[in-house]
C-alpha cells in the first residue's frame, strides 16, 4: 500500500494515446504522473502485426512530433539511437510498418519511469478531503495490492473487439469465431480449416484476408470475404478531405448539434473505414495472379449481412445466415473457420462504478465529454482517451491527432499551454468566418425533424471504430 505524496495525475492503460501523454509529460519540470497498464509490458494489436501490413498515417504521426518534433522521444530520433537514420533516409518509409510502429513505441516505454505494468485497478474513489481520487488494484505478478492517490484522472483503456450479437456464447477455445484481434494468435489453426470466411471489409478486414489469400492454394482451404456493404472501398484520403482530421475541424464538429453528428460520421465512412489503395492493389493483383493456380478457392462477396450464427457440432463449424441487403433474399452458409473483421467499441470500465456520480453521461450510457476531453461534473478532474468518436468525430480515433489531443490534455491537466497548436491548420474554413462576405441570415430550426436520425443510423455509428 503507498503513503506517497499524492500525483497531479494517474493515467489508467498503456496504449498508443496514453504512451504519447506520457511521454509529452516526461519533460515538464515538477509534473508528477503515474501510468498503470495491466498487461506486462507495452503492446499494440500484437493479433494483427501481419508481415507487410502498415499504418495508414504518415511516420510524422509518432509519438510526440506533431507537439514537439524536437523531443528525445520522436521516430526519427529512435531510428538515431538505433543506427538506422541512414538506413530510413535511403527506404524513404514515409509510412511505417506495423511490426516498426510496436517495436517504436516499445523503445520509448522503456525510457520512461512513470510507468507500472501488472497493475490491475479495481476500484476508484474520491477522496474529498485530499481533492482528489484514490486509485486501487492488485499486482498480478506478485498479487500485491496497490493505492495511489492523485488530484486528477486519465481513462485510456482502450477498446475491446466488437462481436455481433448473433454471436453464440455456448463455444469452448475451438468454437469460438476468432475476431481480428486474435488473429495471428490462430492464424496456425485456421489455416488448417477446409472453408474460411472473414466477415467485414474494413482494413484489417482487408489485411487478413490477403494474409489468407496468399497462402490459399498451398494449405487448399476455400477463402470467402464477405461484406454488408454495397462494395469494398477506398479509403478515402485526398489532402483537402485529409484536413477533416485537424485541430480546426474538431472545433467545428464538436459544436454541431448531435443529429447533424451522426449523419456526418455516416457521410465520412470512406475516410475512417475504408482500404488503403496500397492493399486494395495487392489483393487485386493476388487474386489476378492466384487465378492461374488450380488449388485457390475464393470469392468476394458485398450487401451481405450477418443475421445468423450457430456452431454445428457435427461438422464441428458454423452455419450462418446472411440478408442481402438490396435484395432482401435470406442465404445459409457453412464455414469451418470464421474471422470476424467488426471492429471495436468503448465500454465504460468496471472500476469508474465508484465514481459515477461524479462523471456525466449522455442518454446512451456514453461518457458526454466536453472539448477538453473531460467527463467529470466540474470538467476538470477525470479525462478520457479515445471515447470520443461521437461527440469529437473521426478524429478521436486517428493516431496522427494523438499528440493534439494530449497537448490539450496537459493544458487542462496543469494549467499551463506547453505544447500549443498553429493557429491556423487548415486552408478551407468549415463555417463561414465574420469576414468572409458571407453573412448569415437565418438560424437553424431546432423543430424541424432530421430524416438522417434514423435508429439504424444511430445503432451503426455506435459500433464504428476508426
Amino acid at each position: 500500500m503507498s503513503n506517497e505524496d499524492p500525483y497531479d495525475f494517474i493515467s489508467i492503460g498503456l496504449g498508443p494515446f496514453n504512451l504519447s501523454l506520457a511521454c509529452l509529460a516526461d519533460p515538464l519540470p515538477g509534473l508528477r504522473s503515474l501510468f498503470l497498464e495491466k498487461k506486462e509490458s507495452f503492446g499494440w494489436h500484437t493479433g494483427m502485426l501481419v508481415d507487410g501490413t502498415t499504418l495508414q498515417n504518415p511516420f510524422l504521426a509518432d509519438l510526440v512530433s506533431m507537439a514537439d518534433p524536437t523531443s528525445r522521444f520522436s521516430y526519427l530520433n529512435y531510428c538515431k539511437q538505433q543506427g538506422r537514420i541512414y538506413n530510413y533516409y535511403v527506404r524513404e518509409n514515409f509510412y511505417l510498418t506495423r511490426q516498426e510502429y510496436d517495436r517504436y513505441c516499445k523503445w520509448a516505454a522503456s525510457q520512461l519511469r512513470n510507468i507500472r505494468y501488472h497493475q490491475d485497478v479495481l476500484d476508484i474513489r474520491y477522496d474529498a478531503v485530499l481533492p482528489g481520487y484514490v486509485v486501487s488494484g492488485v499486482d498480478t505478478h506478485t498479487g500485491t495490492p496497490f493505492r495511489h492517490r492523485a488530484r486528477r484522472l486519465v481513462l485510456g483503456i482502450g477498446s475491446t473487439p466488437n462481436l455481433p450479437s448473433c454471436l453464440p456464447d455456448d463455444g469452448d477455445g475451438e468454437r469460438a469465431p476468432i475476431h481480428t484481434s486474435a488473429y495471428l494468435a490462430n492464424k496456425a489453426w485456421l489455416q488448417q480449416r477446409r472453408t474460411i470466411t472473414v466477415i467485414g471489409s474494413g482494413q484489417s478486414g482487408a489485411e487478413v484476408y490477403h494474409d489468407l489469400l496468399k497462402d490459399c492454394d498451398t494449405y487448399g482451404y476455400t477463402l470467402n470475404w464477405v461484406t454488408r456493404s454495397p462494395r469494398f472501398f477506398q479509403m478515402e484520403n485526398a489532402k483537402l478531405t485529409l484536413e477533416l482530421i485537424s485541430p480546426a475541424y474538431i472545433d467545428h464538429f464538436y459544436d454541431l448539434r448531435d443529429s447533424v453528428k451522426a449523419r456526418v460520421l455516416e457521410d465520412q465512412r470512406s475516410i475512417y473505414n475504408g482500404i488503403n489503395k496500397t492493399l486494395i492493389d495487392q489483393i487485386y493483383d493476388t487474386l489476378d495472379e492466384k487465378r492461374h493456380c488450380p488449388g485457390t478457392r475464393t470469392q468476394l462477396l458485398t450487401n451481405l449481412a450477418l443475421t445468423d450464427m450457430r456452431f454445428d457440432a457435427a461438422t464441428r463449424g458454423y452455419n450462418l445466415t446472411f440478408r442481402h441487403t438490396e435484395l432482401g433474399e435470406q442465404y445459409r452458409h457453412a464455414a469451418d473457420g470464421v474471422v470476424l473483421a467488426t471492429g471495436y467499441s468503448h465500454r465504460s470500465p468496471a472500476f469508474v462504478q465508484g465514481i459515477r456520480e461524479r462523471i456525466r453521461w449522455d442518454a446512451q450510457g456514453r461518457y458526454q465529454q466536453a472539448r477538453n476531453y473531460s467527463v467529470d461534473i466540474h470538467g476538470n478532474e477525470i479525462f478520457v482517451q479515445n471515447a470520443g468518436f461521437h461527440s469529437h468525430g473521426l478524429t478521436n480515433p486517428d493516431l496522427g491527432m494523438a499528440c493534439h489531443r494530449n497537448a490539450r490534455l496537459l493544458h487542462a491537466l496543469t494549467g499551463v499551454d506547453h505544447y500549443r497548436a498553429e493557429a491556423r491548420t487548415t486552408f478551407q474554413d468549415f463555417s463561414p468566418k465574420a469576414d468572409s462576405g458571407f453573412v448569415r441570415i437565418s438560424q437553424p430550426d431546432p423543430a424541424v425533424p432530421q430524416p438522417w436520425t434514423t435508429p439504424a443510423t444511430v445503432a451503426h455509428l455506435t459500433s464504428v471504430v476508426g
